[in-house]
């Protein structure tokens, strides 16, 4: 197999394994209350959970808040983006 396609099939294993997490960055512009409400209605935390990794991602600047296959985190990750949290898939 050439390099190129081996590439592109380690590219697609990975966005369709679930090994992807989303993973949510501290930012200076939203309040606790306002991350943790999200991460509750959206990625379906419990409120302990949700306050955890609001905090995590305060203190480490990170904290991968769900996995899954990138299918289902592209979906989480367009409705936190759109409440204006800082996100990637990785």
């Amino acid at each position: 197999m050439g390099k190129t396609l081996e590439k592109i099939v380690r590219k697609e294993d990975s966005e369709l394994s679930d090994q992807n997490q989303l993973i949510l960055y501290n930012d200076d512009v939203n309040t606790f209350e306002y991350v943790i409400d999200c991460l509750m209605e959206v990625v379906g935390h419990v409120q302990e959970q949700a306050e955890q990794c609001a905090l995590t991602a305060h203190v480490k600047g990170r904290c991968p808040v769900k996995s899954g296959s990138f299918t289902e985190l592209k979906v989480l990750f367009d409705e936190l983006s759109h409440r204006q949290l800082s996100l990637t898939i990785e």
